[in-house]
């Protein structure tokens, strides 16, 4: 019989650490549980109390292990320091308001490991290998899945060359920023969003070194005034370059979800972008199969364009979760074009983004 997350909670809530339990004080992250297989994260307030609890750490592990049917455990010790400080007032930029806030300076020196983000409980990265697996549309899609579920969501559109979260959450207006240093993100359909698309001009490009972007970067997750949240979805470029290397090694991240399609050429670069989030230690949260399917809406005849399976039988492999199935619809595609996304509704598709909601809620990573 297969142990359940409820009964791995209850043996980690009787790991005792200074001030409780490892249950009562929250430091418990991220349980998984795949068959005799259990994963989580013990996240620590600060470094130095991560090494002052190596001990539970062991001793969970071995109560954990204990449980009929677990044959396997896998703990993680992370920690984060505290909150990082808003940077210096950059000089204005955008138009003649002495508001405004110049997007896109050099980065400011960073000490330590990687930093929280005030008021931000967890941290999601949304990434692929390659562009045209729908990552953005996953993104904001989810987002709106977790913000119906009542999380308190925020969407970070981190694809500085290509944002294209203003059009799909339907959003055009300019963040407004009264004392030139904090931004102030903008909202829909439930969602705190922030882009450097609100910025710009639509068919405005971005012309930038690798500084300026990380540095563009630093103030969307530094200045921006997130407010309270449960998760933060951020939407990556696709690729495994400057941006991804910056938020890893500067943002203390719960974890990364790579969405790939199905077919051979998109796995490839799918397994790309999973080496570099093991190289970077940032935890790998699972693998999603977008484009899954498609049926046909005269007479439902069911077809698999891009293959099907790949993506599962990836994770199955690699020995990371398979987080679920996104069909192919031109309804989603009409209605991110709209600035409306699917999952804002009740149809069969708005149901997979919300199935794949609540994974990530049962699972503790939203």
């Amino acid at each position: 019989m297969s142990v359940t997350r409820d009964e791995v909670m209850a043996v980690l809530a009787r790991v005792q650490v200074p001030g409780g339990t490892l249950v009562s004080r929250d430091l418990v992250r991220a349980v998984m549980v795949e068959g005799g297989l259990v994963r989580f994260v013990i996240e620590a307030p600060t470094p130095a109390e991560a090494r002052d609890l190596a001990p539970a750490q062991v001793a969970a592990e071995m109560a954990v292990k204990a449980l009929p049917g677990v044959t396997d455990v896998q703990a993680v010790m992370t920690a984060h320091g505290p909150a990082p400080k808003p940077a210096t007032a950059p000089p204005p930029m955008l138009g003649a308001n002495p508001g405004a806030v110049k997007i896109g300076q050099h980065p400011t020196p960073h000490q330590g490991g990687p930093a929280r983000i005030a008021g931000v409980d967890r941290i999601i990265a949304i990434g692929s290998g390659k562009g045209g697996v729908g990552k953005s549309t996953v993104s904001s899609n989810l987002a709106v899945a977790l913000a119906k579920q009542g999380r308190r969501v925020g969407l970070l559109d981190a694809d500085i060359y290509g944002p294209s979260q203003p059009r799909m959450m339907g959003v055009n207006k300019r963040p407004a920023s009264p004392d030139g240093k904090i931004i102030e993100p903008l909202h829909a359909h439930g969602v705190t969003m922030m882009s450097i698309g609100l910025m710009l001009k639509e068919d405005e490009a971005v012309i930038w070194r690798g500084p300026m972007l990380m540095g563009a970067l630093q103030q969307l997750l530094g200045q921006v005034a997130w407010g309270e949240l449960d998760v933060l979805i951020i939407d990556l470029p696709p690729g495994t370059g400057d941006i991804q290397l910056t938020l890893c090694q500067r943002t203390h991240l719960t974890g990364a979800i790579v969405v790939s399609t199905p077919q051979d050429v998109a796995l490839l670069d799918a397994r790309k972008a999973l080496d570099m989030f093991q190289k970077l230690k940032t935890p790998v949260l699972g693998l999603i199969e977008n484009m899954s399917t498609y049926i046909c809406p005269n007479c439902g005849h069911e077809e698999h364009l891009f293959g099907h399976g790949g993506v599962a039988a990836e994770a199955k492999r690699l020995d990371l979760p398979f987080l679920g199935e996104l069909p192919l619809s031109i309804d989603v595609r009409l209605a991110g074009d709209a600035g409306v996304p699917i999952a804002v509704g009740d149809s069969p598709h708005a149901q997979a983004y919300a199935r794949l909601a609540q994974r990530l809620i049962a699972g503790g990573m939203a």
